[in-house]
């Protein structure tokens, strides 16, 4: 290949309109792979504005990466969230235009598998790299509608009828998005667990991989900062990102930190909602302790946030494919106290005799807390976690022979 590869990215959200985990992942890789290789990367997100024309294009640019933003039309159907002509036209109209070396689809949900169709249909190769279960579950997250886990392993779509609306479409949605992901040329997933999963539920076993994801790793002046913040003040800060919901374990934080019995520590939540409406201050009232709400913080504040805590809470009540904070934490020699929650285990240093069992009531999380607020100066050494540098390093390697 005489110039640089240039790759289409995919994903539901690209900057500027930033939301999710898997977004932040698919940005920072693009950046990595045009920073330290020199590739060309442009993206297609969508957007959903009453003011613009549905179906219109913009056309925006940060860091270096063109996004081609879909303005998709409010009232969807329940197909067209999964596969949108409309959507696959445009696409069409791009790849033809930007004659790309490779499509590379992280989070196509709104975007739709005809992309992946009308890619190979072009002779292009195909990345997919899943997130989440949406592939799997068309609440993306196999959470029931009462907030619990479905627990299914493997999924069987038979099995979900007491979750979808309509099993009649749950079915054709589910054989749709298998035949597609059959398509692609390589199916990356961010952990063994994920991986797993999906090849136990019909995902094609060759040809899928493990990816990991990476992380932003501390900066130069992290460590002082964060030892000067702990000489400052040595009470123990606990913080927790995950939002007042069932399902990322908030439920039994505050349980278990109602009635503790000791007030010498503090807490931080962080409201990383897009209107700050996640916490009041009903949510945490009656917990022991100093909890403070944080607002929602860009990457570039990463540092600034971790250096103020020292035990991150991870008590999510469901089998995740990742777990990205944990791994940011741990990174920064914070404490973790977390659950057995699929992917996010699967970190150096990870102890599973420490995990809380998912379903576990609060008297396991209280007590690793006290466990922690007893030895308050048992700091752990900081663990070496991939990097999104290390991470798009191996994807180049994952993606050129797919070129050649």
């Amino acid at each position: 290949m005489a110039s640089p590869p240039h790759i289409l990215l995919l994903n539901v959200f690209f900057a500027p309109n930033s939301y999710g985990g898997a977004t932040m992942v698919a940005e920072a890789v693009a950046r990595a792979l045009v920073r330290d290789h020199g590739w060309r990367i442009t993206a297609v997100s969508t957007a959903e504005r009453p003011d613009l024309t549905p179906y219109s294009v913009m056309r925006t640019e940060v860091a270096g990466i063109q996004n081609h933003v879909i303005n998709l039309r409010a009232s969807r159907s329940y197909a067209e969230r999964y596969d949108n002509a409309e959507v696959t036209g445009i696409l069409a109209g791009l790849i033809a235009d930007l004659e790309p070396d490779l499509l590379h689809a992280h989070c196509i949900q709104d975007i739709g598998i005809g992309a992946i169709a009308e890619a190979r249909t072009r002779g292009l190769p195909v990345v997919l790299s899943v997130h989440d279960f949406w592939w799997l579950c068309e609440y993306q997250f196999m959470q029931r509608p009462d907030g619990q886990y479905c627990g299914q392993y493997p999924v069987r779509i038979d099995d979900c009828r007491g979750c979808a609306d309509k099993i009649a479409l749950a079915r054709t949605r589910f054989a749709r998005l298998h035949r597609a992901v059959g398509q692609t040329d390589l199916v990356t997933f961010p952990s063994r667990f994920a991986r797993d999963l999906s090849v136990a539920s019909g995902f094609p076993g060759s040809g899928s991989v493990v990816w990991e994801n990476g992380i932003y790793p501390p900066g130069e002046a992290f460590f002082a900062a964060q030892a000067a913040r702990r000489a400052t003040d040595p009470r123990l800060v606990f913080g927790y990102l995950g939002g007042p919901s069932r399902i990322k374990g908030w439920p039994l934080v505050k349980a278990a930190f109602t009635g503790l019995g000791r007030g010498d520590f503090a807490g931080l939540l962080v409201d990383a909602s897009l209107d700050q409406s996640w916490w009041t201050p009903a949510e945490f009232a009656g917990m022991d302790g100093n909890w403070q709400v944080r607002p929602r913080f860009a990457q570039s504040e990463l540092d600034s946030f971790y250096a103020e805590i020292d035990v991150l809470l991870f008590p999510s009540q469901w089998k995740e494919t990742f777990g990205l904070a944990v791994r940011e934490a741990a990174a920064r020699g914070i404490r973790v106290i977390q659950t057995d929650s699929g992917g996010t285990t699967e970190w150096p240093g990870a102890d599973p005799a420490r995990m809380l069992k998912i379903g576990e009531g609060p008297h396991r999380l209280r007590e690793e807390v006290l466990r922690c607020l007893d030895a308050p100066a048992a700091h752990p050494a900081p663990v070496a976690v991939t990097s999104f540098a290390d991470q798009a390093a191996a994807f180049t390697r994952l993606a050129t022979p797919l070129m050649a």
